[in-house]
């Protein structure tokens, strides 16, 4: 169990006072696997709610093939984990933690509420913005029980065993001016697990700018069958870029400032950035590389969705 010297309560910080940190995590995808992992290494309780039946056959341990990069090192293990397929309403967390497919947002919402109580809820994901703006109900919960984030973890679970990469750094969003006092817990939870932790005053803008990243990508992966083959390839990589480059004024129309990764994809010429990132970032036997290579995500839906909206706008891209 985690103990954590300043805080009484993941919403109360306030005294020191010894707290054991309970965690459900929603689902066992690569995200959540890998940082349930490394929160439960730090002492942390974790648990992951899954459906039981279905066509996932859910083991009770998770063969781990990944690499660390707070540690910059590589991780082989068997992990047993706790699977929970019912809570009881009594049981009671601190934290709960979303990391989905966008299209399945208000869908983990409505599984978590039951069982969420007044625990903080950490929605961590690739998302066309703040999710919590577009989000019609939140099944009873309360929106100062959200905390935004964004993730940085990839790969892909395939027989129980997880190829993948957990980065040492997560994004997470300020509401106000300073972080409230939900927002700060989950700073410190992460900091302690020794994540860093990049604080965004404008979380929708930032989400924005990576979902457009995300969806140049997606575009290539849709003509050329997976990731994989788009980072292997010079050209793939080079459509990525100039994708990237056509959803400027896109991103303008809609307010949000490009920042400066687009920007600089979009004055350096496409073909040369694609050399670098094939020696560098996806070099064959990187982390990186690897964590693509296994990476199983069904692509399509951000490019749907931005093209939707571009086309509510007016404009044609992609």
């Amino acid at each position: 169990m985690m103990t954590i010297t300043y805080s009484c309560s993941l919403i109360n910080i306030c005294s020191v006072k010894e707290f054991h940190m309970r965690i459900l995590i929603l689902g066992r995808g690569v995200i959540g696997a890998q940082y349930g992992w490394a929160l439960e290494q730090a002492g942390a309780q974790v648990d992951f709610l899954v459906r039981k039946g279905g066509s996932r056959n859910y083991a009770d341990t998770l063969e781990l093939h990944s690499y660390d990069g707070r540690k910059k090192r590589s991780v082989d293990e068997v992990w047993p984990i706790n699977l929970r397929y019912d809570i009881p309403t009594e049981e009671v967390y601190d934290l709960v933690i979303v990391s989905v497919n966008p299209e399945q947002i208000a869908g983990a919402i409505e599984t978590i509420a039951p069982v969420a109580g007044d625990a903080t809820v950490l929605l961590m994901g690739n998302t066309m913005g703040n999710p919590l703006s577009r989000l019609k109900n939140l099944s009873g919960l309360s929106a100062e029980q959200f905390v935004i984030g964004f993730p940085g973890a990839g790969g892909g679970i395939t027989d129980n065993v997880l190829h993948g990469i957990l980065h040492g750094i997560i994004q997470l969003g300020v509401s106000e001016k300073k972080l409230n006092k939900r927002e700060q817990a989950v700073k410190n939870l992460f900091e302690s697990a020794g994540f860093k932790v990049s604080l965004h005053r404008d979380i929708d803008g930032w989400l924005v700018n990576h979902y457009v990243l995300n969806a140049a990508m997606e575009m290539e992966v849709l003509k050329r069958g997976s990731f994989e083959k788009v980072v292997q390839s010079e050209d793939g990589l080079t459509s990525m870029m100039e994708n990237v480059k056509k959803m400027i004024p896109y991103l303008k129309a809609k307010g949000v400032r490009p920042d400066m990764a687009i920007v600089m994809m979009s004055i350096l010429p496409a073909r040369l950035l694609a050399g670098l990132m094939r020696k560098t970032i996806y070099k064959p036997g990187s982390p990186a590389y690897d964590a693509v290579a296994y990476n199983q995500y069904q692509v399509g839906y951000a490019v749907r969705e931005i093209q939707a909206d571009a086309k509510r706008l007016g404009m044609n891209i992609l």
